[in-house]
């Protein structure tokens, strides 16, 4: 009988020790993965996987206007041209008063975007696969627009099916 309790307490206690040493040095790390796989025949998408997160028009004392928003844009379309636009037309930078609304310019590859799809890259462009950059600027803000303004525009690109 004392060669069984000799064998348990040992195991009991190796039990209870590796459980306490178990929790005092645990440590988790959660990772969360994403992975976009373009498509090969078309594509635009921002060079930068941050772009567009949280993107800031910094206000540049000395010439009371506001920085530029620029992202660089890997596009291709390999059975026509890209179209792009602005879905609703041109969101301007609002601060909660209509009336005191900041216009914005959009312009991909050159191109002024309005709320109608318009070509932004040829066929001929488009088809190898290119980068071209989106552009927002600011009107400059007149005297009485201060506060904190934001505005949350969506670009959409759209393939052009060759003709």
């Amino acid at each position: 009988m004392f060669k069984k309790f000799a064998i348990a307490v040992p195991m009991t206690l190796l039990a209870l020790s590796a459980s306490m040493a178990f929790a005092a040095d645990e440590s988790r790390t959660s990772i969360n993965i994403t992975a976009e796989i373009p498509s090969k025949v078309f594509h635009a998408q921002p060079v930068d996987l941050d772009f567009g997160k949280d993107e800031r028009m910094q206000y540049q004392i000395g010439a009371g206007t506001l920085s530029e928003v620029r992202g660089t844009y890997d596009i291709q379309h390999t059975n026509g041209s890209v179209g792009a636009y602005v879905v609703g037309g041109p969101t301007p930078l609002f601060n909660g008063n209509a009336t005191l609304n900041i216009p914005l310019t959009y312009t991909f590859n050159g191109t002024v975007l309005t709320a109608d799809s318009q070509e932004v890259v040829g066929d001929t462009e488009s088809n190898g696969g290119m980068r071209a950059d989106l552009v927002i600027t600011a009107d400059k803000p007149g005297n009485n627009q201060v506060g904190v303004y934001t505005a949350n525009p969506v670009v959409m690109f759209d393939a052009i099916p060759r003709i």
